[in-house]
């Protein structure tokens, strides 16, 4: 049978089948460590392995028993590190460029990512350069803005040369927040893009609220409880969370203080705070049940690239009270879902938690709003804006090579 020329003819386009990536992904900290550069990093390997990406997970060996495990859905090169002083639990790789060498020449990625600049991150930057394999990178901690909590200000300079040096060196580079962005834009870091961090909003939401939870810290209807989640360090700011709980008892506010998580300082918070709570370390899921049941969310740290806590804290209804920088100052909005603080005003911050503080009513306001406000932060979007970057990154790579 002929066709006529009135006849339908159906012309499809599809876009083209995009070939799953070989990534190498290089990092100096992994679960079970309990840090946001692990937690968050791994939540983006999980999400990219699910995009059916072929991932290569680069790390120092945790412990003598760490054998790494294959039965995640992806590989793992385990090499040397050493304690990180004041963080025996953490482990700082040490230079591994030949062993990284052979491992790419044996099976080449097509993007190596590095998510931390130790000596194992440098390592992995020299060897992919020599390979010419392209290479992207994250900027998650402030270590120039550590290094003054620990009587070494002086290598502030220093360390923000190595990381200009470091970063400057690859392709992209990745942070979380449009101010981290500027701020590094005007200490001469080049070739940045914004991705923000996920959320797992499936874990982190307001039903993990537990009646039984705030029976166990004493906490009737009329009290508010003030939280406070991370490592208990001298860089996250902790002694204006005790200054704060100090002026709110004081004043005659009903209010209970939660600490959930460990570190060094520890004892001496303790001591300053003999009432408050302190849950030690938490599993995810029990963190998601301690923010829920909390009432308002204290992160007063001035040193974080982002600070992960302030959107779980949001994700599960809980308010927050932030200095106007990192995720708070990308997230909160003054007098919805919180409130932040300008500059570096230790005594603004306590005056405004006295404020709230006042009727319970105005964090039970607030919080109808916080988990909308976080509910687009899906780690599965992150994913997807993360893959964008290296396949750019690649197909610039790509020509480049041509060129040449």
């Amino acid at each position: 049978m002929s066709h006529t020329d009135q006849d339908a003819i159906w012309v499809e386009n599809f876009e083209p089948a995009q070939q799953p990536l070989r990534i190498a992904v290089v990092t100096e900290t992994w679960p079970p460590e309990v840090n946001g550069v692990a937690l968050t990093l791994s939540k983006l390997v999980h999400h990219l392995r699910i995009k059916d990406h072929t991932i290569q997970l680069i790390r120092p060996r945790q412990d003598k028993y760490d054998i790494g495990d294959d039965k995640l859905g992806w590989t793992e090169l385990l090499l040397r590190g050493l304690p990180i002083p004041k963080y025996p639990q953490l482990k700082l790789g040490l230079p591994s460029k030949k062993a990284l060498i052979k491992a790419w020449i044996q099976k080449r990625p097509d993007l190596v990512h590095i998510a931390t600049e130790g000596p194992l991150g440098w390592s992995a930057l020299q060897a992919a350069t020599l390979l010419r394999l392209p290479v992207t990178s994250d900027f998650r901690t402030n270590f120039h803005s550590y290094s003054k909590h620990y009587g070494v200000g002086w290598l502030s300079k220093p360390i923000v040369a190595y990381l200009r040096k470091f970063h400057n060196r690859t392709a992209r580079t990745m942070v979380p927040t449009q101010s981290l962005r500027v701020q590094l834009e005007a200490s001469g870091f080049q070739k940045l893009c914004v991705i923000a961090r996920g959320v797992d909003t499936k874990l982190f939401h307001p039903g993990q609220r537990s009646q039984s939870l705030r029976d166990s810290w004493s906490a009737d209807a009329k009290d508010i409880v003030l939280l406070s989640v991370g490592r208990l360090a001298a860089e996250k700011n902790l002694d204006l969370i005790v200054n704060t709980y100090t002026s709110l008892l004081q004043s005659g506010r009903k209010v209970k203080l939660v600490f959930a998580g460990d570190g060094p300082y520890r004892a001496y918070l303790q001591s300053k705070c003999p009432d408050a709570i302190f849950t030690g370390m938490c599993s995810h899921e029990e963190l998601a049940t301690v923010y829920a049941s909390s009432d308002l969310f204290l992160f007063p740290s001035l040193t974080e690239t982002f600070g992960n806590v302030t959107l779980e804290a949001l994700a599960c209804g809980t308010p927050v009270l932030a200095f106007d920088c990192a995720a708070a100052g990308e997230w909160v909005i003054e007098g919805q879902n919180g409130w932040l603080i300008n500059g570096e005003d230790d005594k603004r911050y306590v005056l405004k938690a006295l404020d709230i503080c006042k009727d319970k009513k105005t964090l039970e306001k607030a919080r109808q709003f916080t988990a909308a406000s976080v509910a687009n932060l899906d780690w599965h979007a992150i994913a997807d804006q993360v893959e964008h970057i290296f396949r750019e990154t690649i197909e610039a790579s790509n020509i480049k090579a041509y060129e040449a």
